[in-house]
């Protein structure tokens, strides 16, 4: 998985066979700081499958106790398990090839000619690495492993790819859309994800 830190391979190793035990992938382990740091925890059903916030609901039960009896996070901290939303992280091996023809960004570890950031087109990947087509039609070739940050970027393309695959709600373009029922007594930022969250010590 692309740029942890050692804490959070360690929390990564405690909750991986949580997620395998209900059938689950974890995409991103990211540990952030603060006042009360954050442990965001994003997976998805195996495959790819189509995880909604029952499934998330279900991880978040499943991993807290795991990690109050480990505690490899000394402070207090608040857990968010969430999908990985359209635009997702591309953050393992395999990850791209499940993408080939759509738009992506890339930071590298290590520059290329003074140069970390790039975006273009997923061409494919393999034991060789990610190719991604740049706009200059040049070719970024690059293993995962020599990446920090990766992620799709949201084009109409990836939309209709995700609705597709069942990864969207209906949308009022829909044939047949009836409307959606919408709380609105908080402001939502997930940007599509699921997602369930809880305070821990």
């Amino acid at each position: 998985m692309i740029a942890l830190s050692q804490q959070e391979k360690t929390i990564l190793a405690l909750i991986e066979p949580i997620a395998e035990g209900l059938g689950m992938e974890v995409v991103r382990v990211r540990l952030m700081g603060g006042k009360r740091p954050i442990l965001q925890v994003m997976a998805e059903k195996a495959g790819g499958a189509p995880t909604n916030v029952e499934d998330c609901a279900d991880l978040s039960h499943g991993i807290s106790p795991v990690l109050e009896a480990a505690d490899p996070i000394s402070d207090p901290y608040r857990l968010e398990v969430s999908t990985p939303g359209i635009d997702r992280p591309l953050t393992r091996k395999g990850d791209f090839g499940r993408w080939v023809g759509h738009l992506a960004k890339v930071e590298l570890a290590m520059p290329i000619d003074g140069r970390r950031r790039f975006q273009g087109i997923i061409q494919r990947e393999d034991d060789n690495g990610v190719a991604i087509e740049l706009d200059d039609e040049s070719e970024l070739v690059a293993q995962v492993d020599e990446m920090s940050k990766a992620s799709l970027v949201l084009t109409d393309e990836l939309i209709d790819a995700a609705k597709k695959a069942g990864g969207l709600p209906p949308q009022p373009d829909d044939e047949g859309f009836s409307g959606l029922d919408v709380d609105d007594s908080e402001d939502d930022e997930s940007d599509n994800n699921n997602e369930e969250s809880g305070a821990h010590r």
